[in-house]
């Protein structure tokens, strides 16, 4: 028995890389563009000089995401700060050891270039200036897959290395300084989403009752979920030149006491006192829309504080939130 084929050869002819999902003159196009505002891209690698005044430098690295944030992003059809998630994260932890950000790279995967890819970019670009960086490359990728973004960043820094803050100094009686958050910064959604899913709340609808009540029309009716994390580099140089800083820690996913463990020496720990400071109020709404436990809270989320350093007890400087033990 023969069997015989048919094939569509005009189908299979006709072939080609914008057909098949990537289409490289609108990923040409949005390099050119993005060059107006980082005019260092484009190139195979990314070229930074090492700047002068350090007698044995030593760079510091960093590679984050912003997580499920990106969701929240994608429900609310708002993505114009995202990309400055993307640098907070990268530079935060980067600054930890005393390190001055100098330069970040980015990854972004779509399935096409399109606005919200531009918006995401802005963003980026934006967290850079913030942070005093130069966006030097990256890699937009596209790929065949749902209306959907992923994002990466890579942040390096440059320390002396007898200048380097790595926790060996800290002692007994020495104190955790808490500097705050703007708000959530880019940990927890996750719980956050399935949260607002259980209680219907539609954030590309307004506010529901459970949520505030009204409605609003500001294109993201989410803009506690959405306020961007809070980067850190600028003020933590500033004070580095004032008051004596012997560790440091991002606030990010584990909370407080699992974060400033990772600097603290291992004979030593930190006792938090959580009545310190007041917690703004979109904690207060995710811990009892969702009857999150107040101990679930404290591992998840910031609770406002989004950046902490151990100083001397003898220092006097901002709001003290616990003590070494």
């Amino acid at each position: 028995m023969m069997v015989v084929l048919l094939l569509d050869l005009h189908y299979y002819i006709h072939m080609d890389y914008k057909t098949s999902g990537v289409d490289i003159e609108a990923g040409n196009a949005f390099v050119e563009k993005l060059r107006e505002k980082a005019p260092g891209i484009g190139g195979f690698g990314g070229l930074f000089a090492v700047p002068s005044g350090y007698e044995k430098p030593v760079l510091v690295s960093g590679a984050d995401g912003v997580g499920t944030k990106i969701n929240i992003c994608r429900v609310a059809n708002d993505y114009t700060t995202i990309g400055i998630d993307l640098v907070a994260m990268c530079v935060n932890d980067v600054i930890t050891c005393g390190a001055k950000p100098l330069y970040f790279l980015d990854y972004v995967s779509t399935q096409k270039i399109d606005e919200n890819v531009a918006d995401i970019m802005v963003g980026i670009l934006k967290g850079c200036e913030l942070a005093g960086v130069e966006l030097i490359g990256g890699e937009t990728a596209e790929h065949f897959r749902q209306r959907d973004y992923d994002l990466a960043g890579f942040c390096t820094g440059i320390v002396e290395e007898n200048e380097i803050i790595d926790g060996r100094l800290i002692k007994e009686g020495d104190v955790v300084i808490g500097i705050e958050s703007s708000g959530l910064h880019s940990n927890g959604y996750s719980l956050i989403r399935d949260m607002l899913f259980r209680h219907k709340i539609f954030l590309n609808r307004g506010y529901t009752e459970a949520w505030g009540g009204g409605e609003i029309k500001d294109p993201s009716p989410t803009p506690e979920l959405l306020t961007p994390t809070t980067i850190y580099a600028k003020q933590i140089e500033e004070l580095m030149g004032e008051i004596p800083i012997m560790g440091m820690a991002h606030i990010t996913g584990g909370g407080l006491e699992e974060n400033i463990s990772r600097i603290v020496p291992e004979e030593l720990k930190v006792n938090i006192d959580w009545s310190s400071w007041k917690r703004p109020d979109i904690f207060n709404k995710i811990q009892t829309l969702g009857e999150v436990e107040e101990s679930e809270m404290r591992k998840v989320f910031n609770c406002g504080i989004g950046f902490c350093m151990i100083i001397p007890r003898d220092v006097d400087y901002g709001v003290q939130i616990g003590e070494v033990v």
